[in-house]
């Protein structure tokens, strides 16, 4: 999912990094790396911090039917945006308001066509389960390392396993304490560097 995402941060980056000479051609990567690790860890943060259903809620193209545009007043983008602009200030020396202008006009339109492309039925590029799954921990993700099984769920539901806070109930909460678990051991592995380090991996 990280490599896609890269890719697909790469395919939106051609104003806003490549023919932006606030950024040296030699950085435009390394920017584009910052960008998608900005997504990726800001995800992975709402995941961790028990927020599931604004993770879903943010997929929901019914919720977003604005575009690009609408992404704005999300608090999940703000803090995306934040969080690359501040990488762009701290990593490559950009002024801030450029810094700011940049990340505003990138982030919004990638997350709105990492949306648009989850929910095409026609593009298996992206799912919600994989990119939810990738952000907890594949294995310790509802579904196991293939990502978010719908009818594995159901089934889970019926045998009880997926009761993971042990409260003799098994629904959203468990699935939602799941992934927050797995979420959790992630970014414990990311802070020693291990996702940007899969990030960087992409650059070429």
């Amino acid at each position: 999912m990280l490599e896609n995402l890269f890719n697909l941060i790469k395919e939106h980056s051609t104003e806003a990094v490549i023919n932006n000479p606030a950024i040296p051609n030699e950085k435009n990567d390394a920017v584009i790396s910052d960008a998608t690790h900005s997504v990726a860890d800001g995800l992975q943060g709402v995941l961790a911090g028990g927020g599931l259903q604004a993770v879903l809620s943010l997929f929901n193209n019914n919720n977003n039917s604005s575009g690009g545009n609408g992404f704005l007043n999300n608090p999940i983008v703000s803090n995306i945006i934040s969080s690359f602009t501040n990488k762009l200030t701290n990593n490559h020396g950009i002024a801030a308001d450029q810094a700011g202008g940049i990340a505003s006009s990138l982030i919004p339109s990638v997350l709105s066509s990492l949306v648009n492309r989850t929910n095409d039925p026609n593009n298996s590029s992206f799912s919600i389960g994989s990119i939810i799954s990738s952000l907890a921990g594949g294995g310790n993700a509802p579904g196991g390392s293939g990502g978010l099984d719908i009818g594995s769920l159901v089934s889970r539901f019926a045998s009880g396993s997926l009761d993971a806070n042990n409260d003799g109930h098994v629904g959203i909460d468990d699935i939602i304490s799941k992934v927050t678990g797995g979420a959790q051991q992630q970014q414990a592995q990311s802070s020693s560097g291990g996702l940007m380090d899969i990030i960087s991996g992409f650059m070429k």
